[in-house]
């Protein structure tokens, strides 16, 4: 096992693109570090970088105390599991999981015995004479990493591995591999875009968004607290509802003097007809219903006079607020209705989004 370390690490292409912006991440021993954001923000290319499979243009990467900017891939003690499982289609599943130890000279007592070993934790063991082709997707990702597993690598890293999977498969795969990563407790990066699997996956999240970090935390921390709009509207299903807010309006509710950017979570909304004591309420037209079991989602509109929402990347569209409610009950199509939220549940952040704002 080791830690990683990204100090200030650069990625500039030919003809001047920056796709890298000075990433600096640290990754504790037996941590599970998800790269999260939207695509072309970076997060594959960061971990192709850790990977050594990119050139790093500026800056260091640390792995177990050892600057690895200028090391082959083969010797940095790593494995990866890509998207697309990259499997032999000729290969049985276990030569597949055992081609890797054999080329490094292992001796074919010890490739069985981790070969086996591995299967055995992934439940492959009675498939080890299939081929590809002979098994389900779900089925193929376990080869993939039990192929990285019977290396016994410092670290693991992982490239959008779910991708490929329809949903129900890609909760029970989720699962899995969170389990897994904690019986074997090996240090583990893992890219994805998509944000539900990031927060129920990392112990480490890292927001990533123009090649630039944009937060670094603890899953929960990060939701309670985004540090700008972008983390409040990426992280979150449905995301935040941001407002602009004018200085005078920011005063009287957060007692700041600055026009900025109200954030409110749409569970931190609830019907009602009256204004909690230092919070805010919004009168509202119903135009859609979501009922999705348990809860349900409420869009609705607000009247051209109420309409405050700054037109910045990663809010939502003039005028609409998403509030969600337990159960399947909710207002008609078409009635006003008025929401409201608590003073504790307000996010507050600078005019260009870029800063959160602590009342």
């Amino acid at each position: 096992m080791a830690n990683v370390t990204l100090r200030n690490v650069r990625k500039t292409y030919p003809g001047g693109f920056e796709a890298i912006k000075g990433v600096n991440v640290d990754v504790g021993d037996g941590q599970f570090c998800v790269l999260v954001g939207p695509s072309g923000c970076g997060k594959s290319t960061l971990l192709r970088m850790v990977a050594g499979l990119e050139t790093v243009t500026g800056g260091e990467i640390d792995i177990g105390g050892r600057i690895v900017n200028q090391v082959e891939p083969a010797d940095r003690d790593i494995a990866m599991v890509f998207q697309n499982y990259a499997l032999y289609p000729h290969m049985s599943v276990f030569n597949n999981m055992a081609y890797g130890l054999r080329n490094r000279g292992m001796k074919e007592a010890e490739v069985k015995t981790r070969v086996e070993e591995a299967a055995r934790v992934l439940e492959l063991s009675p498939m080890l004479e299939r081929k590809p082709r002979q098994l389900s997707g779900g089925q193929r990702q376990r080869v993939a990493m039990g192929r990285a597993i019977v290396r016994q690598p410092k670290v693991f890293l992982f490239d959008e591995p779910l991708s490929n999977l329809d949903a129900k498969l890609r909760i029970a795969m989720r699962v899995e591999i969170r389990k897994l990563q904690r019986r074997l407790n090996t240090t583990s990066i893992y890219v994805t875009h998509d944000q539900l699997e990031a927060m129920t996956l990392a112990d480490v999240l890292v927001v990533m968004n123009g090649g630039q970090v944009e937060q670094v935390g603890n899953p929960l921390a990060i939701y309670e607290k985004p540090a700008t709009t972008f983390v409040a509207s990426f992280i979150g299903a449905p995301p935040m509802n941001l407002m602009s807010i004018r200085a005078e309006e920011i005063k009287s509710q957060l007692g700041s003097t600055e026009a900025g950017i109200l954030g409110i979570r749409p569970e931190d909304f609830v019907i009602t007809d009256q204004t909690p004591a230092g919070g805010v309420a919004l009168p509202l037209t119903v135009e859609a219903i979501e009922r999705v079991g348990a809860e349900t989602f409420v869009y609705g509109t607000r009247q051209q006079d109420e309409q405050r929402v700054a037109a910045t990347p990663g809010e939502l569209p003039p005028g609409e607020v998403i509030v969600r409610i337990p159960g399947s009950e909710a207002p008609p199509i078409g009635e006003r209705i008025r929401v409201a939220a608590m003073r504790a549940k307000l996010h507050l952040f600078s005019g260009d989004g870029r800063t959160r704002i602590e009342a």
